[in-house]
């Protein structure tokens, strides 16, 4: 195959890739340089698959009963698309951007259309149960990702057929907690050309979904969240992460993976220790506080900030959540926990003292940051002065407001 010769000068890029497109497509011209390498195989992919880039596209729902099977199966998936849907609504709603969601095969079970009148495709092609796979639409963000399992973005005449090619899409996967792709998120943008880094803001979006369903599928598995920032720990910028009764990382999230230094999916056959990678025993990790964050050292000297989402069994018998709001004396047990043996009714004297001293140094980062104002540092944490007062070092010197 012969390489593309000097780009001529165009100002737009969609003029480039149309020019590209159809050297390719006619002269058996390489795109390479100008179209990215992932569109290049799934042209590739695609003219093996069809006749041409010629013939029609359609976009057609899958048989009645696997539409229905993909919503069964994907249940917390479709619930995890539910539940940021308001605010995807409000993100993209001003935009001319739809948004679609499809299984890992590539069959949709959500979507949004605005039915906008320049929109002709996208009504069509945001229906339950069609499929985006490669096989059935031709090059396409998320049949792109179907297939590849990374990020994509296809504008204009990336895509393999003459007949999409006023589209301009984005993808991003969606993983669940045994790394499998279990759903795409696509945005995708009618005639119109995206004003904003849409990779991006799929990326947001995905990961927002994403989050929520490694939370309904953790079961027993105790989470944690993990960021470097504070106000990030809440986000879906969020590293989440689930630890097994044996103390072993059961999955965790890309941004748990990328903060850690870890693959994203540890080999099965070398499961990885939530020891060696986060410093702290299960004990002292499963008595970190739930309604607030505490600094977390790692081994690798970054000090991150974590926050404990306790599931079932991973808590101990008789588990005692060491809330800042008040103090263990304050605290009263459930029935459950009361009638639990006495060794067991709260976390070991070595997870009290880790937890303890991360809470110290909490307070006083947070005294800092607020200027040594009590009342403020106690706004921000949740907790009460006295709260606050209790755990300041004898002979502080710090100015209360």
């Amino acid at each position: 195959m012969r390489n593309a010769p000097d780009r001529p000068f165009f100002a737009d890029r969609l003029q480039i890739v149309e020019l590209a497109r159809r050297r390719y497509f006619e002269d058996g011209v390489s795109p390479a340089g100008v179209v990215s390498e992932a569109v290049f195989q799934s042209w590739a992919r695609c003219q093996r698959l069809h006749d041409g880039p010629h013939r029609a596209v359609e976009f057609q729902p899958v048989t009645e009963s696997r539409t229905r099977l993909a919503l069964q199966r994907n249940r917390h998936l479709h619930d995890a698309w539910q539940a940021e849907l308001p605010q995807l609504q409000r993100l993209l709603g001003t935009t001319s951007c739809a948004a679609m969601l499809t299984d890992g095969s590539g069959v949709m079970i959500g979507a949004t259309c605005a039915g906008r009148p320049h929109e002709h495709l996208i009504p069509v092609a945001a229906r339950l149960g069609v499929d985006l796979s490669e096989e059935a639409v031709g090059t396409t963000a998320p049949g792109v990702v179907v297939r590849t399992g990374a990020p994509v973005s296809v504008i204009g005449a990336e895509h393999f057929f003459d007949g999409v090619r006023q589209m301009h899409c984005a993808a991003v996967p969606i993983r669940d907690t045994q790394g499998r792709l279990a759903g795409v998120l696509d945005i995708s943008s009618e005639a119109i050309a995206f004003g904003f880094d849409a990779a991006t803001v799929v990326g947001h979006l995905a990961g927002a979904i994403e989050n929520r369903l490694l939370l309904a599928q953790a079961g027993e598995h105790l989470v944690l969240r993990l960021q470097v920032a504070l106000p990030l720990l809440e986000s879906s910028a969020a590293g989440l992460l689930g630890i097994d009764s044996q103390g072993r990382v059961a999955w965790l999230n890309g941004q748990a993976a990328r903060l850690l230094g870890q693959p994203e999916r540890a080999p099965q056959s070398e499961p990885l220790q939530a020891e060696s990678v986060l410093g702290q025993t299960l004990d002292a990790l499963t008595a970190l506080p739930s309604h607030v964050a505490s600094p977390l050292p790692l081994p690798s000297g970054l000090v991150l900030w974590a926050r404990s989402e306790g599931r079932g069994e991973t808590r101990p018998r008789g588990w005692v959540n060491l809330a800042w709001s008040a103090p263990p004396a304050e605290q009263t047990p459930a029935p459950a926990e009361a009638a639990a043996p006495a060794e067991a009714q709260a976390p070991t004297a070595t997870a009290r003292a880790t937890v303890r001293d991360a809470q110290g140094e909490l307070l006083q980062r947070t005294l800092q940051a607020c200027g040594g104002n009590l009342s403020e540092a106690a706004r921000v944490l949740g907790v009460s002065r006295g709260w606050v007062y209790r755990r300041l070092p004898s002979g502080g010197d710090l100015t209360s407001h």
